[in-house]
C-alpha cells in the first residue's frame, strides 16, 4: 500500500484528483487531499470514503506540514511555487519523495544531494510547461538524432487560452485557466534567448512588442513572445552549442499589442501601493496616470494619444471592453496597479460553466540531414470538458498524476532532484496520454525553406 498525499486542490488539480481516485482502489493507494478549504472536496470523495479523505491544512503551520509529510510514502505539491521549499525540507527530512508541476528554484536545486543521500526523488516541472513541453522536445530531439540530424534551432511555445467556441464576443479571446495574478505578472524580467549565435535580451517595456506568428493546423494563427530564460535549458536538453533556442508563451492576434500598452502605462506594475480608495472608479485611475491636458477632450482620446494608439484601433477596442474608461469602482483600497487590474480582469476574463478552454503547445526544430536542411513541427491542441475539468487541469494535473502511479510501483530509479527529460521517465507518460485520453502531439516535416 502507498500512501499518497496530495497539498494544494486548486483550479489545476481536478483532473489529478479524479485520476488518483480512479487508480486508487487497484493500485492499494490511500490518498489523502490537505487543503485550506477542503469542504469543496467532500462531494468529489464521498463516494471513495475507503481509501480517500480530505483534511484541512494550512502551510504556515509548520507542525502540520511534518506531521502530514511523515504519514506518507509519496507527496505531491499543488501549492504556490513559492511553498514548495518548505514542503521539499520536509519530505527530504522525512525521506518521502516529492512530486510537484513547478520550475526548479535555486532554492529547491540546493537540496539535491542532500536529496540523494536521503533516497529521495524530488520530481520537479512535470506538469505542462515546464512538463509536457520537456517530454515531447525529448522525444522529437531523439527522434531528430537518431536519424543523424545536426539540431541548428530549436523554439517551443505554449499557451493557456479558449477553444474557438467559448470566444464569444471577447475581442481578447483570453480567458484565466490558472493563476490570474501570474498571468498580470507575466513576463517582468528580461527575456533571454540565442539567436543565430548570438544572445538576445528582451526588457519587460519591450517583450509584448517583439513577436513570432505560428500557425497551427486546424486553429489558424498565434502570436508568441519570448519566455524567461530560454538559454538554461541548453543543457537540460543536450544543446549546449545549438545557435537558436527560444522558448515562448502563445496568445491569439492582437492580445499582446493591447497589453503592451496596459504595460506601458503602467497598470502591472506591482511595486507600489496607490494609496486609492476602494470607490475610485476605473476613469480616474488612468486619469491619474495621463499628463494634465484639455478637459473638453475625452479620456480615450487622451489615453490614445498619450501612447500613440489609433483612438479607434484594435487595441483601443479592447481596453474599451474592459471598462478602463467607465465609472466602475475599482474595489480595493490601497493597492497595487497590478493587483487593480487583476481584480478588474477576474471578473472580466472569469471562466463560464459551458466555457472550454484551450492548450496550445508547439515545437519547432530545424536540423541538416545528409545534406538537406529540414523544420520538424510538433504540435498539441487540447481542449477542456467544461469551467472545472479544463484543458489546463488535464495537461497539468495527468502528467503529475502518471508520475506518481510509476512512483508508487517503484517503476523510476532516479534519486535528487530531477526533471523529465530522461526517456524513462517520460516515454511511458507520453504513451498513457495518447492511449487513455488522447493527448497527442501532430509531428510534420518538411524541407526548410
Amino acid at each position: 500500500m502507498s500512501r499518497i498525499l496530495l497539498l494544494g486542490a486548486g483550479r489545476s488539480a481536478s483532473s489529478l484528483i479524479t485520476y488518483l481516485l480512479q487508480h486508487a482502489p487497484t493500485e492499494g493507494w490511500q490518498l489523502t487531499v490537505a487543503d485550506v478549504n477542503p469542504a469543496h472536496l467532500l462531494p468529489m470523495l464521498a463516494a471513495h470514503s475507503a481509501y480517500a479523505r480530505a483534511v484541512p491544512f494550512d502551510i504556515q503551520q509548520p507542525e502540520r506540514l511534518d506531521e502530514l509529510v511523515l504519514a506518507a510514502d509519496i507527496v505531491i505539491s499543488m501549492l504556490p511555487a513559492l511553498f514548495h521549499g518548505p514542503v521539499a525540507r520536509a519530505c527530504v527530512r522525512h525521506g518521502r519523495h516529492l512530486v510537484t508541476a513547478s520550475y526548479v528554484s535555486d532554492e529547491i536545486r540546493g537540496l539535491d544531494a542532500e536529496a540523494r543521500a536521503a533516497g529521495v526523488l524530488i520530481l520537479m516541472e512535470c506538469g505542462l510547461d515546464p512538463g509536457l513541453d520537456h517530454m515531447s522536445a525529448m522525444q522529437a530531439l531523439g527522434h531528430i538524432r537518431a536519424r543523424g540530424g545536426r539540431l541548428t534551432s530549436f523554439k517551443s511555445y505554449c499557451g493557456g487560452l479558449m477553444a474557438p467556441d467559448s470566444e464569444g464576443d471577447n475581442p481578447w479571446r483570453y480567458k484565466f485557466t490558472w493563476n490570474p495574478r501570474n498571468v498580470v505578472l507575466a513576463g517582468q524580467s528580461t527575456a533571454k534567448y540565442l539567436e543565430n549565435g548570438h544572445p538576445r535580451f528582451i526588457p519587460y517595456q519591450q517583450l509584448f512588442g517583439r513577436l513570432a506568428t505560428l500557425e497551427v493546423p486546424g486553429y489558424g494563427q498565434f502570436e508568441g513572445y519570448a519566455n524567461r530564460d530560454s538559454l538554461s535549458y541548453r543543457a537540460p536538453y543536450g544543446l549546449d552549442n545549438i545557435p537558436t533556442i527560444l522558448r515562448g508563451t502563445l496568445r491569439r492576434p492582437g492580445y499582446c499589442a493591447a497589453w503592451q500598452a496596459l504595460v506601458r502605462l503602467g497598470l502591472t506594475d506591482d511595486s507600489v501601493q496607490l494609496g486609492n480608495a476602494a470607490d475610485m472608479t476605473w476613469a480616474q485611475l488612468i486619469e491619474a496616470y495621463l499628463p494634465v491636458a484639455d478637459a473638453e477632450t475625452s479620456l480615450p482620446l487622451r489615453f490614445a494619444a498619450y501612447l500613440g494608439l489609433a483612438a479607434d484601433g484594435p487595441e483601443m477596442q479592447r481596453l474599451h471592453w474592459l471598462g478602463l474608461f467607465t465609472d466602475t469602482p475599482v474595489g480595493q483600497p490601497d493597492a497595487t496597479p497590478a493587483q487593480l487590474l487583476e481584480h478588474l480582469l477576474t471578473e472580466k476574463w472569469a471562466l463560464q460553466s459551458g466555457d472550454h478552454d484551450m492548450i496550445v503547445m508547439q515545437h519547432l526544430f530545424d536540423f541538416e540531414l545528409d545534406g538537406q536542411w529540414r523544420q520538424r513541427t510538433s504540435s498539441l491542441v487540447v481542449l477542456g470538458d467544461d469551467a472545472t475539468h479544463t484543458a489546463m487541469a488535464k495537461t497539468v494535473g495527468l502528467p503529475v498524476a502518471m508520475a506518481v502511479r510509476r512512483l508508487a510501483r517503484g517503476q523510476v530509479a532516479q534519486r535528487g532532484v530531477v526533471i523529465p527529460t530522461q526517456a524513462d521517465l517520460y516515454e511511458p507518460i507520453l504513451a498513457e496520454l495518447a492511449a487513455d485520453y488522447r493527448i497527442v502531439f501532430v509531428e510534420q516535416e518538411q524541407p526548410l525553406q
